[in-house]
C-alpha cells in the first residue's frame, strides 16, 4: 500500500527536494505541502496522509504546535508525524515527543534514512532519534509536565514481565532486532510484545510507549 505524506516546512526550495525525492520511492507518494502550522492541520483534515514530514520552526503556528493539534483530533489518530528540523537542541526533542510526534529527524540526515524514517513511522514501530539525541530525550521525559502525564506507575501492573522488559529496552532506544537479539527472541514476538504494551498502556505509538517508560518511572535517565 503507499504510503501518504505531507510535507510542511516554510521554506519552498526544501519542500520541493523532499517531494522530488520522495515521489521517487514507488511506495510512497506526496499528496500535499503546507508552508506553516496552520496550513499542515487544515491539509492533514483534509488528505489524512499516514506521515507528516514536519518542520519546527515556521511562521504563526510552529512545528510543535501543529503537532499538539493534529495529535489531539480523533479524526487523525492514524496520522504519524516525523519532525524533520535543523533545530536539534534537547527542549525541540522533548517537545515534539511530548505534542504527540512519532519521530525526529535533523534536517543533515541522508536521503536513505529519511525514507526508511518515513517507512517506520507509518508503520507505528519506532521512535526514530539520532543517537547523539537519546540521552537528550531520556533527560527531558524523565522530568515530564504533569499536565501531560499519560499513564502512572500503578498502570505498568497490566503489563508481564516480559513486556516490561522489553518496553525497557525500547526505550533505552533499542530496535526490535536489537532487543531481539539481545531475549534470544525473534523480531515478531517483540513486536507483539510492543503492541501489547500499547494497547494497555493506551499509546498511540511507540514513541508515546516510550514516554510513558519514563514517566512512570520503568526506565530512568542516566546522569
Amino acid at each position: 500500500m503507499t504510503i501518504r505524506v505531507l510535507l510542511a516546512d516554510d521554506q519552498a526550495l526544501l519542500r520541493s527536494t523532499f517531494r522530488i525525492l520522495i515521489d521517487t520511492d514507488p511506495e510512497m507518494t506526496v499528496v500535499a505541502e503546507a508552508a506553516d502550522g496552520q496550513e499542515a492541520v487544515d491539509l492533514a483534515r483534509e488528505h489524512h496522509p499516514d506521515v507528516i514530514v514536519m518542520d519546527i520552526r515556521m511562521p504563526g503556528v510552529d512545528g510543535l504546535a501543529a503537532t499538539s493539534v493534529i495529535g489531539a483530533d480523533p479524526t487523525l489518530a492514524t496520522t504519524r508525524i516525523l519532525i524533520l528540523t535543523t533545530f536539534e537542541d534537547d527542549q525541540n526533542v522533548a517537545g515534539a515527543l511530548r505534542a504527540g510526534a512519532s519521530g525526529f529527524l535533523g534536517k543533515d540526515v541522508t536521503a536513505e534514512a529519511l525514507l526508511a524514517g518515513i517507512r517506520t513511522v507509518a508503520a507505528g514501530d519506532s521512535l526514530l532519534s539520532p543517537t547523539a539525541t537519546r540521552s537528550l530525550i531520556s533527560r527531558f521525559l524523565s522530568t515530564p509536565d504533569p499536565h501531560d502525564r499519560l499513564a502512572s506507575p500503578r498502570e505498568l501492573e497490566l503489563l508481564t514481565d516480559r513486556e516490561r522488559e522489553v518496553m525497557a529496552l525500547a526505550a533505552q532506544g533499542m530496535n526490535n532486532n536489537e532487543i531481539a537479539d539481545q531475549l534470544v527472541l525473534s523480531p515478531l514476538t517483540i513486536r507483539t510484545h510492543i503492541h501489547r504494551a500499547m494497547t494497555k498502556l493506551h499509546a498511540r505509538d511507540r514513541a508515546q510507549l516510550v514516554f510513558v517508560a519514563y514517566q512512570t518511572g520503568l526506565v530512568s535517565a542516566r546522569p
